[in-house]
């Protein structure tokens, strides 16, 4: 089996189609959801939940089993119903097509994985075995959780900012690189695993500044 390439997608603004209104479907669209993206769904029947999105207005909803047509005009699909011959045919098409798609719990029928992933805010860390064992995927994910605790996703945000900031302001690539490799030095890292953010983010703040001052 050929190896993944790992990537980040930006799906704001896109259109997205979930095939399946069950429990795992609406997983996958709250996470959409949560990218931003047009999530569409096409399914006989959904889960409360979903059923109180679409009454909300926050997903399109079309009753009724899959048809081609439902891939007009769409970036990604995720095909998550709990008929196999459905989602292989939903992949299928998809590809056709050379859209994006995923077919949950039997990803190798799509072409791109979803891996497990810890989210801290702006820090996401993605952990995949190229589909080959998801189990150990979601073990390590675990590990990770206990390791890097929400002050990963404040420092992530401040550092942002910063880092806009000096874009905007400093001309000279190469100080500007030296001030970035500097605000996030061993001892940050320390601070930050000792539980004490508010340090640290001290100590980003004092090194951006000391940086910037400095011919």
């Amino acid at each position: 089996m050929a190896r993944c390439y790992p990537i980040s997608l930006v799906l704001a603004g896109r259109p997205c189609l979930v095939v399946g209104g069950g429990r795992v479907a609406e997983r996958k669209i709250l996470s959409l959801l949560a990218c931003e993206a047009r999530v569409r769904v096409v399914s006989p029947i959904l889960t409360r939940g979903l059923q109180a999105m679409a009454e909300k207005g926050q997903i399109e909803y079309r009753q009724g089993e899959y048809r081609p047509a439902d891939l007009e005009g769409i970036f990604l699909v995720v095909a998550a119903t709990n008929r196999d011959e459905v989602n292989h045919r939903v992949a299928r098409e998809a590809m056709e097509r050379n859209l994006l798609v995923n077919v949950v719990d039997d990803p190798p029928y799509g072409n791109f994985y979803v891996p497990a992933v810890v989210r801290r805010g702006a820090l996401q860390i993605a952990i995949s075995t190229d589909g080959k064992s998801p189990l150990l995927a979601r073990r390590i994910k675990e590990e990770l959780e206990k390791r890097y605790g929400p002050e990963y996703g404040l420092l992530a945000d401040l550092l942002g900012e910063i880092r806009a900031d000096l874009l905007e302001q400093t001309v000279d690539p190469v100080k500007r690189r030296n001030v970035l490799t500097a605000l996030v030095d061993d001892q940050v890292l320390r601070l930050l695993a000792a539980g004490e953010l508010e340090q640290a983010k001290e100590r980003v703040i004092n090194a951006y500044h000391r940086g910037r001052s400095e011919p």
